[in-house]
C-alpha cells in the first residue's frame, strides 16, 4: 500500500485533490499534512497550491518545509500542481520578485496585457477554464491520455523554464507556454487535474503508479 503526502501549508482547499487522489487509486493512503517526518516517510508527495507565490514561500518557511520539500522532490515521486508547479523554479516576477525553490532552472512570468486569439478577440487574465495540453515527449504520466486532451486552468502567471528538456507539455494562450514540467522523479502541472474529469483522474492514477527508477 502506497502512502501519499499532500502538502498542507495553509493555502487553499485541499479536500478536492485528496479526494481525487483517493478516487484515482483506492488502495493508496492519502494524508494531508504539514508534518516534516510524515512527508519524508511517505512514498509519494503532492504539492498543490493557489494564491500568491510570496505567501506560499512564506508559509513554507514558517512551517520549516522548504528543506523538506527540496529533499522530497529529489528522492521520491513528486507532483506539483498550479502554484505548486510555479514554486519549483528559481524565481517569480509576482510581488515584484520572489525567490522560489530552485529545483528547475527558470522563472515565472505574467501573461501579457492585450492578448488576442486567432479571431482577434481579447483574451482574459487570468487564463481560466478548459484548454488543450500537448505533451512534448513520452512520459508515464501521459499514459492513456490522448495528446491535446482538455484540462482545467486558473492562473495569471506561468513558468518559463530555462531549458526545453524540462518542458513536459505546452498549452496555447495564445502562444505556447509550459503547462507541465519534468525533471527525473519530479513532475509538475499548471492545470488542476482534480478538476479535469477523466483526463485529470488518469494523470493522478498514473502518478500513483509511477516508478521513476524504471
Amino acid at each position: 500500500m502506497s502512502s501519499v503526502a499532500v502538502i498542507d501549508y495553509g493555502m487553499g482547499n485541499l479536500h478536492s485533490i485528496a479526494k481525487a487522489l483517493q478516487h484515482a487509486h483506492s488502495e493508496s493512503t492519502v494524508i494531508v499534512t504539514d508534518n516534516p517526518k510524515t512527508i519524508l516517510d511517505s512514498d509519494r508527495v503532492v504539492f498543490p497550491g493557489v494564491g500568491a507565490i510570496r505567501d506560499c514561500m512564506n508559509a513554507l518557511a514558517e512551517r520549516d518545509l522548504v528543506t523538506v520539500l527540496t529533499k522530497a522532490a529529489t528522492s521520491k515521486p513528486f507532483l506539483g500542481i498550479c502554484l505548486g508547479m510555479q514554486a519549483l523554479v528559481d524565481e517569480s516576477e509576482e510581488n515584484c520578485g520572489t525567490a522560489c525553490l530552485g529545483l528547475i532552472p527558470g522563472r515565472v512570468v505574467r501573461f501579457a496585457e492585450g492578448m488576442t486569439d486567432a479571431a482577434d478577440q481579447p483574451l482574459k487574465i487570468p487564463h481560466m477554464g478548459w484548454n488543450r495540453v500537448a505533451p512534448k515527449a513520452e512520459h508515464p504520466l501521459w499514459h492513456g491520455i490522448v495528446p491535446g486532451s482538455w484540462f482545467y486552468f486558473v492562473h495569471s502567471y506561468f513558468a518559463r523554464p530555462a531549458e526545453s528538456r524540462n518542458v513536459a507539455a505546452t498549452t496555447d494562450y495564445p502562444e505556447p507556454f509550459a503547462s507541465a514540467l519534468v525533471r527525473e522523479n519530479l513532475f509538475a502541472v499548471q492545470f488542476h487535474p482534480e478538476k479535469s474529469q477523466e483526463a485529470g483522474l488518469r494523470l493522478l492514477a498514473n502518478f500513483l503508479n509511477w516508478d521513476p527508477g524504471r
